[in-house]
């Protein structure tokens, strides 16, 4: 199995632990740390990463079809400069809440059975294998579980956060093509000017690099 397909997986299972923590249940009707999002939507939002990559398995692949990179992905993707109230982020809030409706226990225990049924099938996948996307274009399996891995671990910290439980801790195989993708993807947004000083001149950083 490739690296990234493992590390999508410690991702997931780090994914379903928090899932489970009573101090997500504790607080799964308040308002979390993102706007807008309560702890129960952004629970839902975090489990459904996993649905997706189940669903789009399960699918099948147009033949010919060519994947593009993932920069173009991103790029091509609305929702990463659209706004809190665009129809694209409240659809995203919705799905969550809707994900979560049979409360915590439910989602923690079909999240952890997705993630045992990925665990079976994964490793069977070709290294070639073709995902269709509902949004019209293509992507090679291994690089949207990478997209998938940062969604895991961007909105674990989230969730940890929003409950007051410390961050999950992740290994390097799991974290180094977070930080690699996030950092190209923000040179990609704002130069590579921008993103050099930031790292290492803080009198002239500008005000974001944010990858999205």
């Amino acid at each position: 199995m490739g690296e990234i397909r493992a590390s999508y997986l410690t991702a997931a299972m780090s994914a379903v632990a928090l899932l489970g923590d009573p101090a997500v249940a504790a607080a799964w009707d308040k308002p979390s740390a993102l706007t807008e999002f309560s702890v129960a939507g952004l629970a839902g939002h975090l489990a459904h990463q996993l649905v997706r990559v189940d669903r789009l398995l399960a699918a099948g692949t147009t033949p010919g079809t060519e994947p593009i990179g993932l920069l173009e992905h991103y790029a091509r993707s609305p929702w990463v400069e659209a706004g809190l109230d665009h129809e694209i982020n409240v659809g995203i809030r919705r799905a969550g809440e809707e994900s979560a409706s049979a409360g915590p226990a439910a989602l923690a225990a079909a999240t952890a059975e997705l993630l045992e049924h990925q665990r079976a099938t994964l490793p069977a996948e070709p290294v070639d294998r073709v995902l269709d996307l509902p949004s019209g274009w293509s992507l090679l399996l291994d690089d949207f579980l990478l997209t998938r891995v940062i969604e895991l671990v961007v909105h674990s910290d989230d969730l940890a956060a929003s409950v007051g439980v410390g961050t999950p801790a992740l290994p390097s195989t799991v974290v180094d093509p977070v930080v690699d993708l996030l950092a190209r993807l923000a040179v990609h947004r704002h130069g590579a000017t921008a993103v050099i000083r930031t790292l290492s001149r803080t009198e002239r950083a500008p005000a974001t690099i944010s990858a999205f």
